[in-house]
């Protein structure tokens, strides 16, 4: 939990957003100009996307001044479509009405996970916190979902899931369509796979208004005493497109482990933590101000490349990616 409060830190300290500093107003150019400006100057990943922000701001204004001043769902289109450009499921106004959110980052990739997975490969499972268990493969494999890091895992429950799996040659960690949540779990239940402290890639953040100013990079280490329980048998992780933000930082943490193989698709990325703002109208912006690195110092924004590629589609009557982990597991012991 350290480490956490360590690296949350500097971000209350950005995050501290005077009101004094923007006028109330519905009025639509200076709302835009100032959401503009916001994901300008504290947005880590402007340079990254490669987007003219300039140009964005000039359209984008222009488009404001023919809104009406009295039409707040117009604004919130526009803002939205705005952010948009970004291509960024951590770029988000929240307001009373809706929430904005872009889904390109995935759309644009097929499908891979259905109710198959379900009907097929956890028959009767159990539940621990956010982990759902159960053997495979005439109990031959342990199979283990985890569908969101939003629910807590404990130390308690990586325990029971292992023990659960004793008798078993290997492990299957599915993340697939794994939203995220808290980097807390993400950081627990990785240590369960590493027998000691482990770096698994650096940090840092905005330290000014200009696109390439950020603070020195940190490291961050996985801790093998946040799980005494193990399992460094042969482990194949499961992820997709909608593999995002902390369970993306889970598969950044598990390309460390020695005995993990990753596969399925790219990851969704969103490797940064997001911060919250306020809008002249009064809405909240939320944007990530905190950039994550693998090892080599790369920024995992755009995603995690499994070891191998794996798909399977709504007509296979099996879950290819779960097969193919089998039988990558059966390869490994026999």
């Amino acid at each position: 939990m350290k480490r956490l409060i360590f690296i949350l830190f500097p971000l209350l300290l950005l995050s501290c957003h005077s009101r004094n500093e923007i006028a109330y107003s519905w009025d639509p150019v200076y709302n835009i100009e100032v959401l503009w400006d916001i994901i300008d100057t504290k947005y880590c990943f402007v340079a990254e996307k490669g987007v003219d922000w300039d140009a964005v701001r000039n359209t984008y204004v222009a488009k404001a001044a023919t809104i009406p001043q009295g039409d707040p769902v117009a604004l919130f289109d526009l803002c939205a479509s705005m952010l948009d450009s970004l291509h960024d499921g951590h770029v988000n106004i929240y307001t009373s009405f809706d929430v904005s959110r872009n889904a390109a980052w995935y759309d644009s990739y097929p499908r891979d996970f259905y109710p198959i997975q379900q009907s097929l490969y956890l028959h009767d499972y159990r539940i621990a916190g956010g982990l759902q268990y159960d053997t495979i493969d005439n109990g031959k494999i342990g199979y283990v979902y985890c569908p969101s890091f939003s629910t807590t895992i404990s130390a308690a429950n990586i325990h029971w899931v292992i023990k659960a799996f004793m008798g078993c040659k290997g492990l299957i960690l599915d993340v697939r369509d794994n939203g995220g949540g808290d980097l807390s779990n993400a950081y627990r239940l990785a240590a369960a796979f590493f027998d000691k402290d482990t770096h698994v890639g650096y940090w840092n953040h905005k330290s000014g208004t200009g696109h390439f100013d950020y603070s020195s990079a940190e490291r961050l280490t996985v801790k093998a005493d946040d799980s005494p329980s193990k399992w460094l048998r042969p482990v194949v992780v499961l992820a997709n497109r909608r593999t995002y933000s902390a369970a993306n930082f889970f598969l950044d943490c598990m390309t460390q482990a020695g005995n993990a193989v990753i596969i399925g698709g790219v990851s969704g990325g969103g490797g940064g933590m997001p911060l919250s703002y306020e809008m002249p109208c009064g809405w909240t912006v939320r944007f990530s101000s905190v950039k994550m690195y693998n090892t080599n110092m790369q920024s995992i924004e755009e995603g995690i490349a499994p070891h191998l590629v794996v798909t399977t589609k709504q007509t296979d009557t099996k879950d290819q990616i779960i097969e193919k982990a089998i039988q990558i597991i059966q390869a490994t012991t026999d």
